[in-house]
């Protein structure tokens, strides 16, 4: 029988780890008991440098029951990276991982299925949205707009797909592989490769606690996946530079007419927004090529991308 690990990165989770655990422990044991997964299956909770009693939690719950285990990190490094930590930490003991939110948001019913298409031979399964009707039309509108723009920048990303998947242990060392440290899991996985396929599921409210993606840190995680895996922001600043160029000789020879003609005055309502226009035009150009310089900076100096503090497993914890 197969070794299942489920994943879940926590931060400030505290209000809804009482609930996850049951609901996921019992999904678990229910596999267990038809014999569909191994006893040695487990429940893996990371804790990403958590403010609140959140590790506390998780200990109790490794200390309770073995299905658990706790892998703590040494200090908050995002949703990204968490995951990253603790799938790499699932894949030396486990056949396949899912990954899923803390926040029971995504439905934990489908579970069973992605580990029915992995014993089918699928080394990726994704979990997909079959609607967002539960959204708010601003919520579903920035996020349609969000999948469809990175498949016009040219990256290969799963529509409508967070990071709700099944990974295999091949395609878990396939993974290990991508060295970067700007990390947009969505983007990577699909290039790995190997047979994959999707279940659906409808995403439910948050059980408890407040979102961890507000507005800003949303669209900060876009801009992190455009620029991570697609140079056509930097051809597009190209385009635009060269299309300010020849506004700029147009409004060189409108300017000369006017002078010409005795109109001068006339002009310089013209000059000066193109003057703003192409002024603003430029600093846009030059952030979105800082992006990339400064992931470069990032990349050139090898951090790791996380450390982990310390791992609780079949109740022994190990500094």
């Amino acid at each position: 029988m197969k070794s299942i690990w489920l994943v879940i990165p926590c931060y400030n989770e505290q209000e809804v780890l009482s609930e996850t655990s049951s609901q996921l422990k019992n999904i678990m044991l229910s596999m267990m008991e038809r014999g569909k997964i191994s006893k040695k299956s487990k429940i893996a909770f990371v804790n990403d440098g958590s403010k609140d009693s959140t590790w506390d939690i998780i200990s109790e719950l490794c200390d309770a029951d073995s299905i658990f285990a706790g892998i703590n990190l040494s200090r908050n490094r995002g949703h990204q990276n968490a995951l990253l930590a603790g799938l790499m930490t699932a894949k030396e003991h486990a056949d396949a991982v899912i990954s899923l939110d803390a926040d029971l948001q995504d439905d934990v019913d489908v579970i069973e299925k992605m580990v029915d298409n992995f014993l089918s031979g699928d080394d990726v399964v994704y979990g997909v949205r079959s609607s967002r009707k539960t959204d708010t039309f601003f919520k579903r509108f920035t996020a349609e707009s969000f999948y469809k723009f990175m498949k016009i920048m040219g990256v290969d990303i799963v529509y409508n797909h967070a990071d709700y998947r099944l990974m295999s242990k091949r395609a878990l060392e396939g993974l290990s592989e991508f060295s970067e440290v700007n990390l947009f899991l969505r983007g990577i996985v699909p290039q790995i490769g190997y047979k994959s396929s999707t279940v659906e599921y409808e995403r439910k409210e948050r059980f408890a606690g407040e979102s961890k993606y507000p507005l800003k840190k949303m669209l900060s995680f876009a801009f992190e996946g455009i620029t991570s895996f697609s140079v056509r922001p930097l051809k597009v600043a190209t385009a635009l530079g060269i299309v300010a160029l020849l506004v700029s000789v147009a409004m060189l020879i409108y300017c000369l007419i006017s002078k010409i003609t005795g109109h001068a005055v006339a002009g310089w309502a013209s000059i000066g927004a193109s003057v703003w226009a192409i002024g603003g035009m430029q600093l846009f150009m030059l952030g979105v090529i800082g992006e990339y310089i400064g992931k470069i900076y990032l990349e050139t100096k090898g951090r790791p991308k996380y450390i982990i503090e310390s791992v609780k497993l079949n109740e022994e914890e190990t500094e």
